[in-house]
Parts: structure tokens; sequence; C-alpha cells
């Protein structure tokens, strides 16, 4: 499938103090699916980072239909179930650097520094990349991809969804 590519880059929790010579860059790919239904909406995703225990530790991205009238594609956050019952409900959206429109089906790339806040102060161990998604007049879906983090090494983790979620990577550099 030939896709148009967006990449957004989440800076939040930058430390002053940091060099950016020094920081490594994680880049999550994730798949929107085409899917021949008769009445299709963009869906709202979001994905976050768990430890091996389920803890959330912080959150890289929120899709969602930003562009409605008062504040109206909020009250939607809610259909992310996991994410809302381990991050969303404790947010005020838009949060800057994290919230973003919803994605037309196709590939999309985000980029982070190693000071990002989902990233900055992991410790070195188990984790869990989480990505869902839910449409209107559609299904949802959770993928899970683990990974085992440490900062001075490379880091590789994929996952699929089977409906609503795509194909899903995280890679990490030092």
């Amino acid at each position: 499938m030939l896709a148009k590519s967006t990449v957004w880059t989440g800076v939040l929790g930058i430390s002053l103090g940091a060099s950016a010579a020094s920081a490594g860059t994680a880049t999550l790919e994730v798949e929107v699916p085409r899917l021949n239904v008769a009445s299709y909406h963009k869906p709202y995703m979001a994905g976050w980072i768990e430890d091996a225990s389920g803890a959330h530790k912080g959150d890289l991205f929120v899709w969602y239909d930003v562009g409605l009238k008062n504040n109206e594609g909020n009250k939607w956050l809610k259909d992310l179930r996991a994410w809302w019952r381990k991050s969303g409900r404790n947010l005020n959206m838009p949060v800057d650097g994290l919230s973003g429109a919803t994605h037309a089906p196709g590939r999309h790339t985000l980029k982070f520094d190693s000071n990002h806040k989902a990233l900055k102060g992991l410790a070195s161990g188990d984790y869990v990349l989480r990505v869902e998604a839910s449409r209107e007049h559609g299904g949802a879906e959770v993928v899970r991809a683990p990974f085992t983090w440490d900062a001075k090494k490379a880091v590789t983790a994929s996952t699929k969804g089977s409906v609503e979620v795509g194909a899903v990577r995280f890679t990490y550099k030092p």
C-alpha cells in the first residue's frame, strides 16, 4: 500500500542542561489501515508506554478530532478506553506536543528524542508500547509491543493489529 507519510516530533520535557548531541532518537511508525466500509471515519488513536507491571509511564501521542467547535472532540476520547483509564482522564486536552488531529489511512512516522517526557527517566528494564484505536461506526483495538529499554542500546519492537490498527514499529538509537 502506498501511503503518505506524516512526520510529527514531540519534544516535551527537555531538560535545559541536556545536550541534543547526547540524546538518542526514537521513531514510532503507526499504520492506519484502509478499510472498505460504507461510512469511514478516521480513528481516534493513542500511544503510550507501560512498565512490565502495567503501570503507565508516559504518553507518546493522541490523535483525535481537534477541529470540532467547543472542543467537542474531547468527549469522544473516553472511547480510547485503555488509554483513558491509564492517562487520558487526567489530562486537559489539547496537550502541546502530544495531541493532534486524526490521521487518514497510511503510515505515519513520529520522532522523539530521549528527553521526551515518555522516555526520559525510564530505568533499564522491560516495557510495553501500547497503541489503541477507536473509530466511530467501527471497532476498537489495542495492540502491545513488548521491549527491553536501555538508553545506551538500540531497541526495536513491533506488532500488528487485526483491523483498526495496522503495523506498529518502535525503534530507538542512542
